[in-house]
């Protein structure tokens, strides 16, 4: 199976060397934008994930993949720049991040997941296992062990 081709639309105040995609830029199948002001992006026929949506399956297999990379914070801003008509999914199960949160203004939703997680379980469900995504990773040990954790869905 060929890789997923992949959207990431980042916030335009998001830091790339905190990011946890960072080291996937290179990659053919991955696409990165920004989210500046004026910026529109028509997500037609992609699959956007996002915490609230239906749970993702492999019944959504052949559809592009579209994440939006921001805080939970920005996150509604950089939504407000999709148009057109995704498909909302998101992570089934209940797993758990990795990456340690330090926001002390804005509470997280209990089933986020840093970008590079949920885009590894995603493109996982989809039928591309690929763990060289997380290569670089640096939770990445304790996020494959809690993905083997029996609460893991």
């Amino acid at each position: 199976m060929s890789p997923i081709q992949t959207t990431v639309i980042r916030h335009p105040k998001e830091r790339i060397a905190k990011c946890s995609l960072r080291f996937l830029h290179e990659r053919p199948e991955m696409t990165f934008l920004r989210a500046r002001p004026g910026f529109r992006f028509d997500a037609t026929g992609f699959l956007l994930l996002a915490v609230d949506a239906p749970p993702l399956s492999t019944a959504d297999a052949g559809h592009p993949l579209l994440l939006l990379d921001s805080t939970w914070r920005w996150l509604p801003q950089v939504r407000a720049c999709v148009g057109g008509t995704p498909i909302e999914r998101s992570i089934p199960g209940a797993l758990r991040t990795a990456y340690p949160r330090t926001s002390k203004v804005f509470e997280d939703p209990a089933g986020g997941l840093a970008s590079i997680e949920a885009l590894y379980v995603a493109r996982k469900l989809l039928g591309d296992d690929d763990p060289t995504l997380l290569e670089g990773y640096h939770w990445k040990a304790e996020f494959l062990a809690s993905l083997a954790a029996p609460h893991a869905g």
